[in-house]
This record gives structure tokens, C-alpha cells and sequence, in this order.
């Protein structure tokens, strides 16, 4: 695996994208503590939410600006100078300002037309910019617009002063091969920092952002735990171990923090967070197989990349079924027990029918009684 060096910056947009889940509603409390939270694990820019809604999502944003984060505060905003002035009222870093480029939704959600919507967010840009705020120009639905036509939206938003661009998978149709390969287009086309904004609709929204990286996006925007509308976005945990992992980026990120943040913010969304989950669920570091099992026990990489606590989890062994004899022994002496290979063979297939009986793994002190059971009887196999 290569080392890269460019700097990749980590856009959480939990607040605003996140809550835009369906059903989901963070109390202004919890946005402020997902917001130090964040900056504590080191996101570079925090996109708190859409201050023209006005109320609590004003009060909340504002209250983050005030907060004097290492994260830049963003907001989100309509191509509307209205919009803007309301974000600016706020305190904010930056602001994003959105806007259709694909016929569809010009057409039949806007009903209006390509000159209109580029006049728009120069327009809005050049506003933002004047009053000196870092500026990303959205494209939404960007996977399904005229491609020509977007590189020449992404043209007019550089000169108008935007600093990046948003480059939106709206309904995440896109493979990773096609991203790579429009990226790597956009890139050759423009001079001007990507980010990547990705949904899950098809599964593939962590894949699509780490490859629009690896084509040279410079940004990438996600979640935590992937929440977002329907399927999600892509999610901050998989990306940044992702990005470290796989593609040999030096993330700056404090990883260590990601199961506590994950379990704060599955707790405030309402969402459980599955024990499956990629990266923070506790079946990940989580071993019954009797050949996994073994293999952990004797070195844990042999079936897992980074070690549990660097996200915040333990190893854990599972007496059940598809335990081995390895897993007995290596259980068993958490208990100071020590025994031998023919006592844990005798033991293990005990374990298997009583797994069987209950359709689940054994406690501890299920075992513990199993093996009592025999040892009161044959004492002479324990060391």
C-alpha cells in the first residue's frame, strides 16, 4: 500500500444532511455536543445546518459558531442571497450554496432553465464571496447531469469565486468506476477542489467517495454512521479508516473517539447502531468461528486489519456452534483456567449441542458450568 501524501479534508455534514433522514431530530443540545465531538475527533469542517429555516436550527447554528472549534462552521444554502445573509447572520465560516444541474431536476423541480440556474449561483457566489466566507458551489444531482455541461457550471462557479465545488451522487446511482473516471474528467477540465458527496441508495456511497479521492477530489462529505436521506450517506467512520486503510492517506483524525461518537449519535437520531455495522459495530472484532478463532488468537491480523481500540472496541471471543477448541481454552484461561486439548474437545462438543438447544452463543458462566460439569467428574485433565 502506497503512502499518499495530499491532505484530505473530512466534511461532516451530520448535522444538516444527517437530520435530514427521515424522522430524524436532533434537540439543540445534542447538535452543539455532535458538533465538539466532531471537532474533537478532528473533522476539518462542520456543515451545521440551513439557518433560513430560522427558529432552532438558527439558535443552533449560531451557538456552534460561537463555540471557537478548530472545525470551519458551515451552512447550507439555497443559490439565494436571502439565504446567505441568513448564514452570515449566524457567525459562519463558510456557506454552500446548492443548486440542480441536471435537466431533470431543472426542469421538472425548478422549472427553470441552464442559463438561469448558472446566473443564479454566480450571482450567489459572488455575493458570498464579497463578504469574505469560503464558498462551495453544490451541484446537485451532478452524477445524472449533461457532463458538458456541469464542467461548464463548475467553470463559472471558480470564476466567480468559489473555492471548492460539491460534486453531488443526489440519489447515488453512480459505480466507482464511473465516478472515477468523471472526477478524473472534472479534474482535467477545471482547477478547483472537489468534494465528494455521496449516497448510499445502491450501497456503494463509501466506495464512490474514497474513489473520487483516489481521482483527485480533494473533499470528501459524510456522516456519521451514514445517516442521510433514505439509504444515507456516506458514513465518517468507514471513509476516514477507509482513506488510512486502504489507500495509505495520513488521516489526522483521533479514531479512537468513532465508537463513542458513533453510540452518541445512533442514541440521538433514534437509530440503533447494528453490532454488523461496518468499522464501529462489536461484530467486528467479534470471533466464534473455530478457524477465525484460532487465527486471532495467534495473531490477530489474520483476520483484522487495525486493532479494536483504535476505533474503540475490544476483541471478544464467542463460545457457541462454530467454536473451536482454541476458543475454549483461550475463554476458559480468561478465568485462570488451564486445560488440555482432550478435556476441550469433550467440552466443545457439549457447547455445540447446548448452542444448538438455545440458538445462541453460551455466556461465560454457561460455560464455566460446562466445565465444572466434567472437571468435577474427571479432575485429572486440568493442569
Amino acid at each position: 500500500m502506497k503512502t499518499e501524501n495530499r491532505k484530505i479534508y473530512i466534511v461532516d455534514t451530520t448535522l444538516r444532511d444527517g437530520e435530514q433522514t427521515a424522522g430524524v431530530v436532533f434537540a439543540n443540545r445534542e447538535k452543539i455536543q455532535i458538533a465538539r465531538m466532531l471537532d474533537e475527533i478532528g473533522v476539518d469542517e462542520i456543515e451545521a445546518g440551513t439557518p433560513v429555516m430560522g427558529g432552532d436550527e438558527k439558535e443552533a447554528i449560531t451557538a456552534i459558531a460561537k463555540l471557537g472549534l478548530n472545525a470551519r462552521i458551515m451552512a447550507w444554502n439555497r443559490a439565494v442571497i436571502k439565504d446567505i445573509q441568513e448564514s452570515l447572520r449566524c457567525g459562519v465560516d463558510a456557506v454552500a450554496i446548492s443548486i440542480a444541474t441536471s435537466d431533470m431536476h431543472i426542469k421538472d423541480k425548478l422549472h427553470s432553465t441552464r442559463e438561469e440556474v448558472l446566473e443564479k449561483m454566480v450571482k450567489a457566489v459572488e455575493y458570498a464571496k464579497k463578504e469574505g466566507v469560503y464558498v462551495s458551489a453544490n451541484a446537485e444531482d451532478a452524477s445524472r447531469s449533461d457532463e458538458e455541461y456541469l464542467i461548464q457550471f463548475i467553470k463559472a462557479a471558480k470564476e466567480a469565486g468559489a473555492d471548492r465545488v460539491r460534486y453531488c451522487d443526489t440519489v447515488g446511482i453512480m459505480t466507482p468506476l464511473e465516478i472515477y473516471d468523471r472526477i478524473k474528467r472534472i479534474r482535467q477540465a477545471v482547477d478547483i477542489d472537489i468534494e465528494m458527496h455521496t449516497h448510499d441508495d445502491f450501497g456503494m456511497a463509501t466506495a464512490n467517495a474514497i474513489t473520487g479521492v483516489s481521482a483527485g477530489a480533494t473533499h470528501v462529505g459524510v456522516t456519521v454512521n451514514g445517516l442521510g436521506e433514505r439509504a444515507g450517506n456516506a458514513a465518517l467512520e468507514e471513509v476516514v479508516m477507509a482513506l488510512k486503510h486502504l489507500l495509505g492517506f495520513d488521516m489526522k483524525q483521533d479514531t479512537k473517539k468513532f465508537r463513542e461518537l458513533c453510540e452518541y449519535v445512533a442514541k440521538a437520531s433514534g437509530r440503533d447502531l447494528p453490532s454488523w455495522k461496518a468499522i464501529v459495530g462489536t461484530s467486528i472484532f467479534t470471533h466464534e468461528s473455530g478457524i477465525h478463532a484460532d487465527g486471532a488468537i495467534k495473531n490477530p491480523r489474520t483476520y483484522e486489519v487495525f486493532d479494536p481500540d483504535d476505533v474503540g472496541l475490544t476483541r471478544r471471543f464467542v463460545i457457541g456452534k462454530h467454536s473451536g477448541t482454541a476458543s475454549i481454552k483461550k475463554k476458559l484461561s480468561e478465568y485462570n483456567i488451564f486445560i488440555e486439548d482432550d478435556l476441550a474437545n469433550v467440552i466443545l462438543e457439549s457447547v455445540r449441542k447446548t448452542s444448538v438447544e438455545l440458538k445462541r452463543p453460551l455466556t461465560d458462566m454457561e460455560l464455566l458450568n460446562l466445565y465444572y460439569e466434567y472437571v468435577n467428574n474427571d479432575i485429572e485433565h486440568a493442569i
